[in-house]
């Protein structure tokens, strides 16, 4: 008789002794083979594989963790990553700031690492398949949008947001309705709602790909006469087709809504969502060395993120003291920058002596008010005004880790 070798990572299975008996559907006794066969042990021990496997659930159909997920022993923490399109990019973009380089062997491969973070493996995968594998416990970290994120952990327990706002992935979840016809004049969530169209024989079909949000949603403004529906492709050209009178969908800069005569309502918007870095509750506390790799990205991720779009000022000004230079920058309105200027002097050599005639001014100002500080400092005296941009902030805490030790009960 030949033998059949188990896969490694199935050999954990139940002891002998809780397997069903002989007399168990799951292991019906076959016909007595030939000598020369070997079919009822192999399919015996197939069985007994498939038995083992299907005790650990694979997906998370409601909102509450499953209780026989656990953490299983591994020495590399997962960090999942979009693998496509603009959310991809954009997400190695913003670990590349912050000193954490993805690091692929090759292009097709989805297992990269980031050197700086040695104990950590990159998994490039869809959005969605990032939460569902955070829910199994594939995946102890991820980064993917709000809207992703809400729609397939379902408000489950065990997904705790990191950080939830990474600058990038903007858009928001919306209904959209023809601009034409019946809807020409319906501008509101509620004028939609008591249109007299709608019965329970004759609902309002919205075609999305939210089917979870958008009937939770509905439900929760007490719209009832709806059905939902998915369609291929484009969702804006459903209502032109006649298959859907109204859809659910992200929105970004609404150009293709308004190109497919689409207009959103008010009251309409679901959610608004960007990118966020997510983690499994479970491995934060079960998983070693996974509280210590969020709290090194997230560090790096607030100093970078708070130091975006921010410039730092230096200029020299002539003054008597410090006090008197700090009066007149105060008095104007864009130069107190983050945290007030900070003003040092400068020291020279006058007459063999040591004199200090100017005052160094260092402040940190927006983007959006940078042309405007300077011309304030320039008009209260400063000259040889010197402008940099920001790459880090690094406050005494980051704010965001105290956070999550709270929600953690640590």
């Amino acid at each position: 008789m030949s033998l059949l070798l188990l896969p490694t990572n199935l050999q954990q299975c139940p002891s002998p002794s809780t397997f069903p008996s002989p007399s168990s559907p799951l292991l019906s006794p076959s016909p007595s083979p030939s000598p020369s066969t070997v079919v009822v042990p192999r399919r015996r021990c197939l069985r007994l594989v498939t038995s083992c496997v299907s005790t650990v659930p694979t997906s998370v159909s409601n909102g509450s963790a499953p209780a026989s997920v656990v953490v299983v022993e591994r020495e590399q923490i997962r960090l999942g990553l979009p693998s496509k399109g603009r959310m991809a990019a954009d997400a190695i973009d913003l670990l590349k700031d912050c000193q954490l380089f993805v690091k692929q062997v090759n292009p097709r491969q989805y297992v990269a690492q980031i050197p700086q973070l040695p104990n950590t493996e990159v998994w490039l995968q869809r959005p969605k398949d990032i939460v569902r594998k955070l829910l199994s416990g594939d995946l102890d970290l991820g980064i993917v949008g709000l809207d992703t994120l809400s729609e397939y952990g379902q408000e489950n327990e065990d997904l705790i947001i990191v950080h939830e706002a990474l600058n990038f992935g903007d858009c928001h979840l919306s209904i959209a309705i023809p601009n034409y016809g019946i809807f020409e004049n319906i501008n509101s969530l509620k004028e939609l709602a008591q249109m007299p169209q709608w019965s329970e024989e004759r609902p309002l079909r919205l075609a999305t790909g939210f089917t979870y949000l958008g009937p939770k949603f509905m439900k929760e403004n007490g719209i009832k006469h709806v059905t939902f529906s998915t369609a291929d492709g484009a969702l804006e050209a459903a209502p032109a087709m006649g298959i859907a009178d109204a859809i659910l969908d992200l929105v970004s800069s609404g150009t293709t809504l308004k190109e497919n005569n689409l207009k959103e309502i008010e009251g309409g918007v679901v959610l608004e969502s960007q990118a966020a870095l997510v983690a499994s509750r479970r491995a934060l506390t079960q998983r070693k060395g996974a509280l210590n790799t969020v709290h090194e990205i997230l560090e790096r991720l607030e100093a970078h993120l708070k130091a975006d779009g921010q410039f730092t000022v230096v200029a020299n000004m002539r003054g008597n003291s410090a006090e008197e230079v700090a009066e007149r920058v105060l008095s104007q309105p864009s130069l107190s920058g983050l945290q007030g200027p900070t003003i040092s002097p400068v020291y020279c050599t006058k007459d063999g002596k040591v004199s200090v005639d100017y005052y160094a001014i260092v402040i940190c100002v927006p983007k959006k008010a940078l042309y405007d500080s300077v011309k304030q400092l320039r008009a209260v005296g400063g000259s040889g005004v010197l402008v940099s941009p920001l790459t880090y902030i690094f406050d005494e805490d980051t704010p965001r880790w105290g956070q999550l030790l709270r929600n953690l009960g640590i």
